[in-house]
């Protein structure tokens, strides 16, 4: 702090040194932000050719729309413009936004918090501080950068959607440009949340909660009426959606997401402002002069590590499941024989109409299991970020093992993953049972936890071995979990796809939600390969040398 003041007091200013450091973090991210970017456009790619392919039917397009308009599809999808004529564009804006601004908000905020307060908590940052640095030139640099990828992303992708799907090139733009601005709305907010707490793994917990609360105001609003309500319009999502590309496509909402990033980057900087380095808004609560026995652990310092972004992962899946759950009670009613007229619907969500809504069901289930999967991986990188930044060095420079030390991180990991895993399955079932207290009782849902509790497990495990053996590849896990929900999801409408493409898939193995038995073949093979795995790690990490990943 000292040193950025003198650098003021001598003519300096807050944001010297900002181009510098935007060199630094393309390069040291290149690859990081390489894969983000053909991730994104790949699922543009794969999403446009589904549409454009599966559903060119005016038939099938037209039972797609049906099904977009009952409640559980104005909450997955849209506010649903243009359903009058369903076409491969529309059905791009209607069902994709929503989640493309789910997958590079992801990518926005722990850009965000990567950069900023990731940098402040390993000391890093202090470091680059000591030379002509300005106080704000690492957030700056980071928004910068991230406005960059998100505009590279945005421009590929919308050329990939006009080269797959031959779609207009202007309403493309406005889809891509349109959710890449509304995820770096959440990007601006994680800025703004790194100032507030003294820890990255809390700001990106909140940071995903408040998304989880913009989702769930998001989908209340556009359920009060057609086109979206007033209630909407509070939720960054919907700025993307309310442009109406491929139906009556207007440019004035993207005006909105500009000024929202603005007026966030400049409460960041006032905020920035008014805090120490390294230090929160938020004042770190006085703890006793000498610690429990019970906290003299490697279990008990990874619990502390992890309960902040736990908590808000907890509190925003479960709002947003709980609203989901309150939507489904009237599916079979507002569906009717849909099932019975388009197959592909069928491959989907089950060929008895009768139960649509248990089929969708298990639908939500697979969403589930896939966000705790994507919270499993991310615990298992926060283990080679604790190396890379040096701190487990220090912690096994006291007499713990190595393996003592990565088996307790896995351990609460695990315990976190099975937690949120719980209230994922069971806010739905209490959003249900608030509405009419019908549908499936609580053994069912139970059932439904058991199930997929091991194959969640799994990715934790595999990426656990991955950094126990090969730091580098530990985001393998991710391309796992990407091709794991696409064949769970869509593996149904491909009838040359060969069964055992799917086997690679933890999710493939467990029984069909609230459809099938428990399968406890299947519960005792994936648990023993995510024990294998966890072995593994263990041995991997004491194989190697710490200071490698």
């Amino acid at each position: 702090m000292a040193s950025t003041e003198s650098s003021q007091e001598s003519g300096g200013s807050t944001l010297t040194g900002t181009w510098q450091l935007v060199r630094f973090i393309v390069r040291r991210d290149r690859v990081r932000l390489g894969v983000w970017t053909v991730s994104v456009a790949g699922f543009y790619a794969y999403f446009t050719f589904a549409l454009d392919t599966l559903f060119a039917d005016p038939v099938a397009q037209q039972g797609r729309a049906a099904v977009m308009e009952t409640p559980a599809g104005i909450i997955m999808g849209g506010p649903g413009y243009g359903m009058d004529d369903y076409t491969t564009g529309v059905a791009m804006a209607n069902e994709g936004i929503t989640w493309v601004v789910l997958a590079l908000a992801i990518m926005s905020i722990l850009h965000v918090v990567r950069h900023t307060r990731a940098e402040e908590e390993s000391g890093r940052a202090e470091l680059l501080r000591a030379a002509t640095v300005g106080r704000h030139a690492p957030a700056v640099a980071s928004l910068i950068t991230l406005g960059v990828v998100n505009a590279v992303i945005a421009v590929v992708s919308a050329l990939t959607m006009v080269a797959i799907g031959d779609l207009p090139l202007v309403d493309s733009f406005a889809m891509t440009v349109g959710s890449a601005l509304s995820a770096v709305v959440f990007g601006a907010v994680a800025l703004v949340l790194c100032q507030v707490t003294a820890h990255a793994r809390a700001a990106t917990g909140m940071s995903l909660a408040v998304f989880a609360v913009a989702f769930v105001v998001r989908a209340a609003g556009d359920m009060r009426e057609v086109g979206g309500s007033a209630l909407s319009w509070l939720s960054p999502i919907a700025w993307a959606q309310q442009m109406r590309a491929f139906v009556d496509l207007r440019w004035w909402p993207l005006l909105i997401s500009v000024t929202a990033i603005a007026l966030l980057l400049w409460l960041a900087s006032a905020l920035a402002s008014h805090r120490d380095f390294d230090a929160g808004l938020l004042p770190a609560r006085k703890g006793r002069a000498d610690a429990r026995s019970s906290l003299r652990s490697p279990i008990s310092l990874a619990w502390l590590q992890q309960r902040a972004p736990l908590g808000w992962s907890c509190l925003g899946l479960g709002l947003m499941w709980f609203a989901s759950g309150t939507m489904l009670p009237d599916i079979d009613d507002m569906v009717g024989g849909l099932v019975q007229d388009n197959p592909a619907v069928a491959a989907i969500f089950g060929d008895n109409p009768d139960q649509f809504t248990l089929g969708f069901l298990g639908v939500l289930m697979l969403y589930g299991a896939a966000a705790c999967a994507a919270y499993a991986i991310v615990m298992g990188h926060a283990v080679k970020g604790e190396e890379s930044a040096g701190r487990a060095e220090v912690m096994l420079a006291l007499p713990v093992a190595r393996t003592c030390w990565l088996a307790a991180q896995l351990v609460v990991a695990g315990l976190g993953a099975a937690a949120l895993l719980a209230v994922s399955v069971y806010a739905v079932w209490l959003g249900t049972v608030a509405v009419d207290g019908g549908g499936p009782g609580a053994g069912e849902y139970t059932a439904v936890f058991v199930g997929y509790l091991p194959a969640v497990l799994v990715y934790l495990a595999l990426t656990a071995a991955l950094y126990g053996w090969m730091p580098r590849a530990a985001g393998v896990g991710w391309a796992l979990l990407a091709y794991s929900f696409v064949i769970g999801m869509f593996g149904g409408l491909f009838e040359d796809l060969p069964e055992a493409a799917s086997w690679i898939s933890p999710f493939f193995w467990v029984s069909a939600a609230f459809t099938e038995e428990l399968s406890w073949p299947a519960f005792v093979g994936l648990t023993t390969t995510a024990g294998v795995l966890f072995l593994l790690a263990l041995v991997g990490l004491r194989r190697r040398d710490i200071g490698t990943a």
